[in-house]
C-alpha cells in the first residue's frame, strides 16, 4: 500500500472512530463536524476531503456499524449445516453483537430513518449487499429443501431478523423488561417455529391404506 493511501485510510478511521464516540456521548444531537474534528484531532477540510459534508461522514459511518453487524452474522454461519441450528446462529450473533458494541449497534438503529440514508443509497447498499448475499446463499438450500416455508426472500430476511433487531433496539433504548439472555435462550426457536415449513399430518381417522397380499 503506497504511504499516501496509508495516511487516507488511517485519517477516515481516525474520523470514524471520533465520530462513532461522539455519537455515544451525545447522541444524534452532538453530531456535528465540529465536535467530530475536536475529538479526532484532524482538520476540517480534511472530514470535508473524505466524506464530503456532515451526511456523507453519517453514511459513511452508517455503513461500517452495519457492516460489522453483517460480518457478524455470516461469521456465524460458518460450518452449521442445519437449518434450525443456523436460524439460532443468526439471531444469537445479532444479540451479541449488540451487547459487544452497543454504540455501533445504537447509531445503526438510531439512523433507520435519518435524512442521511437515502442520498448515500447506493453506497450503502454496495457496503451490504455482499453481506446479505452470504446469508441469503446460506438459506435458499434450506428452503429448496422444504425445511424452510418457501417465502420471496425479503419476508424470509424479515422473519429472521425482524424479531431480533426490535428486541436489540428496545434493549438499546433502556427497556428494563428486555433482557438480551433471554431473548437469546428464547427467540431462536420462536423464530424458528415462523420458518419451517409444516408438515402435512394426515387427518386424524384416515389410516394408510396397505396392499392386500395375494394369496
Amino acid at each position: 500500500m503506497a504511504p499516501k493511501q496509508k495516511r487516507g485510510e488511517d485519517t477516515t478511521k481516525r474520523l470514524l472512530d471520533a465520530a462513532l464516540d461522539v455519537f455515544a456521548k451525545g447522541g444524534h444531537e452532538a453530531f456535528t463536524v465540529h465536535a467530530v474534528v475536536a475529538a479526532s484531532g484532524v482538520s476540517l477540510g480534511s472530514l470535508y476531503h473524505h466524506f464530503g459534508n456532515a451526511d456523507g461522514l453519517a453514511a459513511a459511518l452508517y455503513a461500517r456499524c452495519m457492516g460489522a453487524l453483517l460480518d457478524d452474522l455470516v461469521a456465524s454461519l460458518e460450518g452449521v449445516r442445519g437449518a434450525r441450528a443456523g436460524v439460532a446462529a443468526l439471531v444469537q450473533a445479532y444479540l451479541r453483537h449488540t451487547a459487544a458494541q452497543p454504540a455501533s449497534a445504537r447509531f445503526v438503529h438510531a439512523s433507520a430513518y435519518a435524512s442521511f440514508l437515502p442520498a448515500h443509497a447506493a453506497m450503502i447498499l454496495a457496503s451490504k449487499q455482499s453481506r446479505l448475499a452470504a446469508i441469503l446463499d446460506w438459506l435458499r438450500p434450506h428452503v429448496k429443501a422444504g425445511r424452510i416455508t418457501p417465502l420471496p426472500e425479503p419476508l424470509i430476511e424479515m422473519l429472521v431478523i425482524g424479531p431480533v433487531a426490535e428486541t436489540a433496539r428496545r434493549w438499546l433504548a433502556g427497556a428494563p423488561e428486555i433482557d438480551l439472555d433471554e431473548a437469546a435462550r428464547e427467540l431462536p426457536e420462536r423464530i424458528w417455529q415462523g420458518l419451517r415449513r409444516p408438515t402435512r399430518r394426515r387427518p386424524a381417522g384416515v389410516r394408510q391404506k396397505t396392499r392386500r397380499k395375494r394369496p
